[in-house]
């Protein structure tokens, strides 16, 4: 069943280990991402410091919030990928942050290793709610009391991603396309995110703004395609923008911005 979710691509992929077991180094708990940590704090300023050397400019010329709003949409589509992946599909699979684990790595999609699926669907009916209540709200949480970005900004991420994640299933498998947008919906019509006023589909236009444009002050095309800013004074999508897919990937110093950000 992982492999059929990891044919969906590698935002859905995940490793397993055993239920009762921990993984050994270089996994680390997922609990870090679901507090104020060390870890989570040093992962916006890697993030801080990569954007500015991608653009050649001096990291204090990044705003942090633009660095933490990257962080938390690359995270945020990590966990909401599989497990609406894992919906569709009829598969298993566990995000609670007490069971899960990640590797804190630069660029690409950041590896989760899951406990192995006992065969069953325990939970299987309320997904969405374990997904949004135990997972993104805590980290979404924690990434606020770091830095000062706008709940409205970070719960537009988390529709961006939910949006993306069913675009990213529909584009490949038609034949799973209405179940997809159906999980998406499920997650849009949550208490968390009831309020964005557009459905999901490919139209989509989230309610907020992710805030990289920041990156590119001044310049009215550096918008995302689903941004609320699009079409707003002459602002259009630009190949700077961190979507194809609405997906962000950290990028690493070695990335280009644009190179770093577009997926799909």
């Amino acid at each position: 069943m992982l492999d059929d979710l990891a044919a969906l691509g590698p935002f859905f992929a995940v490793a397993a280990h055993p239920p009762d077991a921990a993984p050994s180094a270089p996994w680390r708990p997922a609990s870090e991402l679901t507090s104020p940590s060390a870890p989570l704090t040093a992962r916006i300023a890697a993030v801080r410091a990569a954007l500015a050397a991608s653009a050649g400019r001096p990291a204090a010329e990044v705003e942090p919030r633009v660095a933490a709003s990257a962080v938390h949409l690359g995270l945020v589509a990590r966990l909401v990928s599989p497990a609406l992946g894992a919906a569709v599909l009829g598969c298993p699979v566990d995000l609670r942050p007490g069971g899960l684990w990640w590797q804190d790595t630069a660029g690409g999609p950041v590896p989760l290793s899951v406990p192995a699926p006992a065969g069953g669907q325990e939970n299987a009916g309320e997904w969405e709610r374990l997904l949004l209540d135990e997972a993104v709200a805590p980290l979404t949480a924690a990434v606020a009391r770091l830095v000062p970005v706008s709940g409205r900004v970070l719960w537009g991420n988390v529709a961006s991603a939910v949006n993306a994640a069913a675009a990213q299933v529909a584009r490949p498998r038609p034949d799973l396309a209405a179940d997809a947008w159906r999980a998406a919906g499920r997650l849009l019509a949550s208490p968390w995110l009831r309020d964005e006023p557009h459905p999901p589909g490919p139209a989509f236009r989230r309610s907020s703004c992710c805030l990289f444009y920041l990156l590119a002050p001044g310049t009215p095309s550096a918008v995302c395609g689903d941004c609320v800013l699009r079409g707003r004074h002459g602002a259009r999508q630009s190949p700077l923008s961190r979507t194809t897919s609405a997906y962000f990937v950290p990028p690493s110093a070695s990335h280009g911005v644009a190179g770093a950000t577009r997926r799909g």
